[in-house]
């Protein structure tokens, strides 16, 4: 197996082929069998012969910026055992043409929480990249404090951005816009390829139903991701960088965890809506493409943007009805749905213990209704107990229990990354030692750049 590199295909605006920097002290810490058995690569990984870092802009926290894998160098493309193709790239790997003055450097800390986050998501059923491998680089990393330097092996369907559509909307020409298109085309949704017209249109449909989805996903777990810049939201679908995000304990639609989202944009109920307005400026990309006078082009997109709310509200109704063990489909669904999360955000009742029972006395007038739901689909509340076992996990990363584990591997004690692993791999699974949540009052995260 040997790595592929179809992305250099491309024009060269979209990249610069580089080398990753050689640490002194390389020291492997982390190796995530699982993930390599399901890529095949159990051997190892192969040389790496034209290493790359990509270039892209993005809108972060709405401010459009030339941006570019500053600390990050692409290995190249694996083509798995089931002929699907995954990027291999190493975060943390040096300074890049794209660093702008940072380091590249990362630590330790960040790098293990995405390995923890994204082996959660994916035993969740949540599309996410994932941590292939950490190694230890041998040196400090300075950011608010000294700390120790870390390389991630991060693994993805590929690292094709909204931010790369910005980055080629404000510095590519219409040639090389269309050149990165067709190729996202070829790479996500190759059934669009034998289209004559309108292909471009429905690349825009095809990605926003899949942040359609992702995003319910998202917030089915109580998950916040805490900086959805335009950079930070992959064309696949996939959940990319777990930088500042954090799970809610108590129910808080408002709750936002990032030391730096002063005002809440990225907050969990804003989520849909900035999901929406990220589509937006990926529309305006796409412009072009669409159709040769602008005004139409920018009245198809309209309408096509328009229809996210309903994607969204789909998805999101197919997530709440499974963790409500519902069978069937029933107009009020969405109103039982609403009056429970209002319950439980009046109370503050825990996120995840909520929906693995129901049985908490603030529910009592809201599981009457439920109940006369589950029986006009021919359900008991028995039945349904058990679909919420099998449908909602008892175990999430609580932010105590990853702030533990990343505590502890700064000491050099892995064993408690490790265990927390090992339960969320299994998530449904009870467990006295991870299931019993915790508020921490004022958590905050940070993006570890």
């Amino acid at each position: 197996m040997n790595f592929q590199y179809s992305y250099l295909e491309l024009p060269e605006i979209f990249y610069r082929e580089w080398q990753p920097e050689e640490s002194y002290k390389r020291e492997p810490l982390i190796f995530n069998e699982d993930l390599a058995r399901e890529l095949g690569i159990l051997g190892g990984l192969p040389q790496a012969t034209r290493p790359f870092a990509q270039a892209y802009a993005g809108f972060q926290f709405g401010h459009f910026n030339m941006l570019g894998d500053g600390r990050a160098v692409m290995l190249g493309e694996l083509i798995v055992p089931n002929l699907r193709r995954f990027d291999v790239q190493l975060k943390g790997a040096g300074r890049t043409p794209f660093a702008r003055g940072a380091d590249g450097n990362a630590a330790l800390g960040p790098m293990l929480r995405e390995y923890i986050v994204g082996e959660f998501m994916a035993a969740a059923g949540v599309p996410t990249t994932r941590a292939l491998a950490i190694t230890t680089t041998g040196k400090e990393v300075l950011r608010e404090r000294p700390l120790i330097g870390a390389v991630l092996t991060r693994v993805a369907t590929s690292h094709i951005r909204v931010g790369t559509f910005d980055f080629a909307r404000a510095y590519a020409s219409f040639d090389e816009l269309k050149a990165l298109a067709d190729y996202t085309i070829w790479r996500h949704f190759c059934e669009l390829l034998e289209e004559s017209d309108g292909k471009y249109l429905q690349l825009l449909r095809r990605v926003a139903k899949s942040q359609a989805e992702l995003i319910a996903g998202w917030m089915g777990l109580g998950f916040v991701h805490g900086v959805m810049n335009t950079d930070n939201m992959a064309i696949s679908g996939e959940t990319l960088d777990y930088g500042p995000c954090a799970f809610l304990d108590g129910y808080n639609p408002a709750a936002v965890f990032s030391f730096i989202d002063k005002q809440g944009r990225y907050s969990y109920k804003n989520q849909p809506a900035i999901a929406a307005w990220n589509l937006s400026r990926l529309a305006e990309a796409l412009l072009p493409l669409i159709a040769p006078e602008r005004e139409i082009a920018i009245e198809l997109v309209t309408k096509e943007i328009d229809l996210f709310p309903e994607y969204y509200m789909n998805n999101w109704l197919k997530v709440m009805r499974r963790k409500m063990g519902l069978k069937g489909e029933r107009e009020d669904d969405h109103d039982l749905a609403q009056e429970l999360l209002d319950a439980m955000a009046e109370y503050s009742l825990d996120f995840t213990e909520t929906f693995r029972s129901f049985e908490f006395p603030e529910l009592r007038e809201w599981r009457r209704k439920w109940i006369r739901r589950l029986n006009s689909a021919g359900q008991n509340a028995e039945q349904a107990t058990e679909l919420l076992r099998r449908n909602n996990p008892a175990i999430i990363p609580r932010n105590h229990k990853v702030e533990q584990a990343l505590t502890a591997a700064e000491t050099g004690d892995l064993q408690p990354v490790h265990d927390l692993v090992n339960a969320l791999r299994r998530p449904y699974i009870e467990s006295a030692q991870y299931s019993k949540p915790k508020v921490v009052e004022k958590y905050v995260t940070f993006c570890g750049t």
